[in-house]
């Protein structure tokens, strides 16, 4: 398995931006795909990006088409999501998540095997 931690969570004014940081450990990083999900109290997890493992291609939900940027580095283990443009509604528990390299186009949480702990990020108004 793949051990992952989450970092780069915190309180941030509607149109500023963050940039979540996914650290990774114990198995070849560059053997997953990689992927970010969130959940908001009350609601499902929910796909936000992802990478496959060679960063070559992406992929984004149509709500943060556009504002985010999904990326990895290779050589430093590290899958990133940068977020601009951030709105309340953003709001919520950020996760990164690896898979098999064949399910680099999945957006169902369920095809994720390994997760990290999850950073807050809270976007007022």
């Amino acid at each position: 398995q793949v051990q992952l931690v989450e970092s780069g969570g915190g309180l941030v004014q509607a149109g500023g931006s963050l940039r979540l940081s996914c650290a990774a450990s114990g198995r070849t990083f560059s053997n997953y795909a990689m992927g970010w999900f969130r959940q908001a109290p009350g609601k499902e997890r929910e796909f936000v990006a992802g990478v496959s493992w060679g960063g070559t291609t992406t992929s984004y939900a149509d709500s943060v088409k556009g504002r985010f940027t999904v990326s990895r580095d290779n050589a430093e283990n590290t899958m990133y999501l940068q977020m601009n443009s951030l709105k309340p509604e953003d709001t919520a528990i950020y996760y990164c998540a690896a898979t098999v390299p064949a399910k680099y186009t999945s957006r169902r949480a369920g095809d994720y095997d390994n997760w990290g702990q999850g950073t807050q990020v809270t976007v007022s108004s």
